[in-house]
């Protein structure tokens, strides 16, 4: 009987502070089966979305990301740390639990109504998520739909990505 995807993912107790329940993407990447499964996954939720290419942040929507453009043949946007990215860029703070982080885009990344999926390993506070949002729509892109591996629910990252279409393969109902 095949496993299913949440069985690949370790989770660790009290890491990195007591009561809490740290849900480890690691194990999901080293293990082949399981590698696949969350591709394969990811892909299937994006079937029949009218899109042109796929964005993901660093580092863990790299991952992710890639492998669903690469099998849907589409290009793919990548949305780095500050500082990482050498051509012209515009650049989106966001909160963080204690202070700001920022991420930047290549400003030629993305053409005027052109169609994005965003993919990313986790929606937790919703934060980056909805930063990376932002940048591409002010370089003038449509997100047609978020995609991530898992979802902490407990922390309301959909709160901040409320009218778009967000669909989550794990769903941990805690923080």
């Amino acid at each position: 009987m095949a496993k299913k995807l949440e069985e690949y993912v370790t989770t660790i107790p009290d890491f990195p502070k007591p009561g809490i329940l740290f849900r480890d993407i690691t194990s999901v990447l080293q293990d082949a089966d399981g590698l696949q499964l969350a591709v394969d996954q990811l892909t299937d939720l994006v079937k029949g979305v009218d899109f042109d290419l796929v964005a993901g942040p660093e580092s863990r929507g790299f991952i992710f990301g890639t492998p669903v453009a690469y099998r849907l043949h589409k290009g793919f946007v990548l949305v780095r740390k500050k500082g990482k990215l050498p051509r012209e860029t515009i650049t989106e703070k966001y909160d963080l639990e204690y202070g700001q982080a920022e991420i930047e885009i290549h400003k030629d990344a993305i053409k005027p109504g052109q169609k994005v999926v965003l993919v990313d390993d986790l929606i937790a506070t919703g934060g980056s998520a909805r930063a990376a949002v932002n940048l591409i729509e002010r370089l003038g892109g449509q997100v047609v739909k978020l995609i991530f591996v898992m979802e902490l629910a407990g922390l309301e990252g959909r709160k901040k990505l409320e009218g778009y279409d967000v669909e989550s393969l794990i769903v941990y109902p805690g923080k």
